[in-house]
């Protein structure tokens, strides 16, 4: 089936949003599109409410969705490397990861599809604090906030472009630059999206962001902040001494 976009949704544990998330996907979008949900080895009933989900659509969003899963757990970073190599194999022109968690806006893919048709960019990726104030009035925990700036600021530091929120999961990408990628090397973890974003600056691609809204309502997450700091600093070495990222 020819498309112009491939949207993959990494889903741990999601049996409470996953429908949400698909149902603010614009029919716009669908037309356009394979959906692809990554159950990566989930222990509620994710793979049920996708079923049920798929069994209401219409026979032509029908034939656009599709589900996989991994069994046992893969990994973050895993799920990313799957979805990807996915969409460069389906033939679509840009490729979306939109978490099936629900803090992403998946009504925003219109935009970040339009942007890219129209700027020549490896990547948009969404940014939470383009907007004042954004990320406290969307109820981010303070630990994330802090966290997330600080490590933004020493980032900034090292990379040739600057962004205002590097640790945004929401990203669309061109097919173009993901092409030149080799997927082996990198991560199986949550840093994944950082390493994508430090080739592109390494190799002179131009990086976007545009704003989204900040979303949190007490869900509990799988990512080990302590542990993902250092990675995010190891990369920052790597800026930092070699002048180029080897990829």
């Amino acid at each position: 089936m020819k498309c112009d976009y491939f949207i993959f949704i990494p889903a741990y544990n999601v049996a409470n949003t996953l429908a949400s998330v698909l149902q603010k996907i614009s029919d716009e979008v669908w037309s356009q599109s394979i959906v692809l949900v990554v159950d990566d080895g989930s222990v509620d009933d994710t793979r049920g409410t996708f079923e049920n989900y798929a069994a209401k659509l219409d026979s032509e969003k029908k034939s656009r969705l599709r589900y996989m899963r991994f069994e046992p757990n893969h990994g973050y970073g895993a799920v990313v490397k799957r979805g990807i190599f996915e969409g460069l194999r389906s033939g679509a022109k840009y490729v979306a990861c939109l978490h099936g968690d629900g803090q992403y806006p998946a009504d925003k893919l219109d935009e970040f599809f339009d942007y890219l048709k129209t700027h020549e960019v490896a990547l948009v990726q969404g940014s939470r604090r383009l907007v004042r104030g954004g990320a406290r009035a969307g109820k981010m925990p303070l630990y994330k906030r802090v966290g997330g700036s600080f490590l933004t600021i020493v980032e900034n530091l090292f990379f040739r472009q600057k962004l205002t929120d590097r640790h945004s999961g929401f990203i669309v990408y061109a097919e173009f630059f993901l092409k030149t990628v080799h997927f082996e090397k990198l991560s199986p973890s949550f840093d994944i999206d950082l390493e994508l974003i430090s080739i592109a600056d390494a190799h002179d691609f131009k990086l976007a962001e545009l704003p989204i809204p900040t979303r949190y309502a007490g869900e509990k997450s799988n990512l080990n902040v302590i542990i993902y700091g250092i990675r995010v600093l190891r990369q920052v070495v790597r800026r930092r001494f070699s002048s180029q990222i080897k990829n």
